[in-house]
This record gives structure tokens, sequence and C-alpha cells, in this order.
């Protein structure tokens, strides 16, 4: 498996963007982060995360809606 194919857990990308687990389980309900169930729990694909960073960097109004 390489770098690209990795999945992230909710808890992984709370300590990456240094938020608590709760925020960022939201985000992924509300559809804010590129974000799939695996049997009732939150992944993400680290290519699609790093991808949507890259977004949310770019964005004028700090807004982190897609």
């Amino acid at each position: 498996m390489t770098l690209a194919d990795e999945i992230l857990t909710i808890q992984e990308i709370a300590a990456i963007l240094k938020l608590a687990d709760k925020t960022v389980y939201s985000m992924a309900q509300a559809g804010e982060l590129p974000a799939f169930k695996v049997r009732g729990q939150w992944r993400v694909r680290r290519v699609d995360f790093e991808a949507w960073m890259e977004r949310q960097a770019r964005r004028p109004n700090g807004s982190t809606m897609p």
C-alpha cells in the first residue's frame, strides 16, 4: 500500500487539524470532509484529505464547506 492509498481515521484527521474528535466527526457527518463510512465508522483517504486541505488553504473566507 502506498501513502496515497492510506486510509485515515477521524482521530488521525483530528490530530492533523488540531481539532477535537467530535468536531471532525461533525464535519464528516455534514459532508464538509471527503469522508466515507466503513461499518459505521468514518474514514478518509489520505489523497482526498490532502486535496481538501489544499482547497481550504486557497479559500479566501476560511470556509470549510466544499
